[in-house]
């Protein structure tokens, strides 16, 4: 494997930090100690997410190896230098000493309870997956009296129940969830209606299709989240079967508050926080940025190619009738003086055809299904998440920040009133009243500023939810192939078919087709 490192070139730290946190029977390191680890450097959460990415083996533990490659990185990580593999290969000089300690004091780590500080999100991807799948499925008849309306069942594997849904069903519910978790990343629900001019281009039909599947991601994105798939709105969304939802829903919102109110570590936010906490948002922000318009042209072409092998199947579809109809016209074929045509005889044969070209057609459609199924709608849901993300950033800066330089100025003012009321003697009603509101705007300001660590705290478990989620890139990558494998096996069998009965049909006595046109 490329950066891989020879155990006999790591300075002797490497061994002494490997005996520190090892056990006694088994000499691999736990993954979670490893990140123990890295919490005890300055680093930043994206940094120490990559070095565990370079060296984590996905079956939760390191070896030998892997450890003085972790440790080697950390080191590089330290002086400045991107964590990447390539670094240590051809490495001349011995590794340098990573900064964490004498390595007794980490003996300590091994031993810890698995309970680490509250800003960490120590959740997989496929623990996040398995938290819930939700199914959305259309109802096919509309109901009212006057005005039609698309309801939906909903249904989760998590609590094994369906129920009815309209779409204003999920307008409140996500409106709720907003107001509940301003400083989380709420996926943004799909319009209601097709903006003006976008049915031109769609049909009703495929508008309704495409919400339904917007809706599914949406439910999905909130059932795995690691904070809201344990909240009450969730629980009551995806189980109540009263037709009243939505009165259910809001005293459900109003007994339980905004997460500020009922988080146990918002008033200690800012404990938690690493010092470079705004360095670490711009560049996590600049770098999911990048990775949202990335995905975004990665969906494009997805789209693009599902939509191709639809169109191949139509077009395939009507070269066979084509075919048949050719070889349907019974019209009679004119004895010519100076030929004997052999076109009688081969027209029922051309007619034939058109089932290959049939079942083509078929295996084209499947090929587009598959491709809009398991590629599009992956990347689609990654999207989701990537701008539900990009929304938190702008709620951020022109919400809680915005308050806080506001509630700032309003005290300056206030204070600058006092000041001249001091100065010029004014009747002393007026100087308590202004006191007062001092006292009160200093507490308002307090407020503002324990929320704004607060939504800091959040966003940077929202950016490690981003990481996490990172890997389905290659579940993505694997769903790609493994459609492009079995359309092509399907689609070569058909062809293969149909070369053989051709080769029968038309070829000589020997098998062999004649040329088309002259050597």
């Amino acid at each position: 494997m490329a950066g891989d490192i020879n155990e006999g070139s790591v300075p002797s730290y490497y061994r002494e930090v490997h005996q520190a946190i090892c056990s006694r029977t088994d000499e691999r390191v736990p993954i979670s100690v490893f990140r123990r680890v890295l919490s005890r450097t300055s680093l930043s959460i994206t940094v120490q997410n990559q070095i565990t990415e370079h060296v984590n083996n996905s079956d939760g533990f390191l070896s030998k190896v892997s450890l003085y490659k972790g440790l080697a990185l950390i080191a590089l990580a330290q002086q400045g230098k991107p964590p990447s593999p390539k670094l240590l290969e051809n490495f001349i000089q011995e590794f340098p000493k990573p900064q964490l300690g004498e390595p007794k004091e980490l003996q300590s780590l091994k031993m810890q309870s698995v309970q680490e500080s509250p800003l960490i999100l120590s959740v997989t991807l496929a623990e996040l997956l398995k938290k819930d799948t939700v199914k959305v499925d259309l109802i096919p008849e509309k109901k009212g009296l006057f005005l039609k309306h698309v309801e939906y069942q909903v249904t989760s594997e998590r609590f094994t129940v369906s129920v009815y849904r309209r779409y204003s069903d999920f307008d409140v519910f996500h409106e709720l969830l907003l107001q509940r978790y301003a400083y989380r990343a709420v996926p943004a629900l799909p319009p209601k209606r097709a903006l003006k001019g976008v049915l031109t281009s769609m049909s009703e039909r495929e508008f309704i299709e495409g919400r339904r599947r917007a809706l599914g991601r949406f439910l999905n994105l909130v059932a795995r989240h690691p904070v809201f798939s344990e909240d009450e709105l969730v629980k009551t969304f995806l189980t109540f079967s009263g037709s009243d939802v939505q009165p259910k829903l809001r005293d459900a919102c109003k007994k339980l508050g905004d997460e500020f109110m009922t988080c146990k570590y918002a008033t200690q936010a800012k404990d938690y926080l690493p010092a470079d906490i705004q360095s670490q948002f711009s560049s996590s922000r600049e770098l999911i940025r990048n990775i949202h318009n990335s995905f975004q042209k990665l969906r494009d072409r997805a789209e693009r190619m599902a939509e191709r092998s639809k169109e191949n199947a139509t077009d395939l579809l009507m070269f066979g009738k084509e075919l048949s109809c050719l070889g349907s016209d019974e019209s009679p074929v004119p004895v010519l003086a100076s030929c004997k045509s052999p076109w009688a005889a081969l027209r029922h044969s051309v007619k034939g055809l058109s089932v290959e070209f049939s079942l083509l057609s078929e295996r084209a459609a499947q090929q587009g299904r598959r491709e809009e199924d398991d590629v599009v709608e992956k990347l689609n849901l990654f999207l989701d998440l990537l701008q539900s993300y990009r929304d938190l950033c702008e709620r951020h800066e022109k919400g809680v920040l915005h308050e806080h330089q506001r509630a700032l100025q309003k005290y300056s003012v206030m204070k600058r009133q006092m000041l001249s009321a001091t100065v010029q003697p004014k009747e002393q009603v007026s100087v308590e009243q202004l006191e007062s509101r001092i006292v009160q705007q200093e507490n308002a300001i307090q407020v503002m500023e324990l929320r704004n660590y607060f939504s800091l705290f959040c966003l940077h478990q929202e950016s490690q939810l981003i990481f996490t989620y990172l890997p389905i890139t290659s579940l993505i990558l694997g769903a790609f192939v493994d459609s492009q494998v079995l359309g092509h096996k399907d689609m070569g069998e058909v062809w293969q078919d149909l070369h053989s009965k051709l080769t029968s049909l038309f070829g000589d006595g020997n098998g062999r087709s004649p040329p088309l046109s002259p050597k």
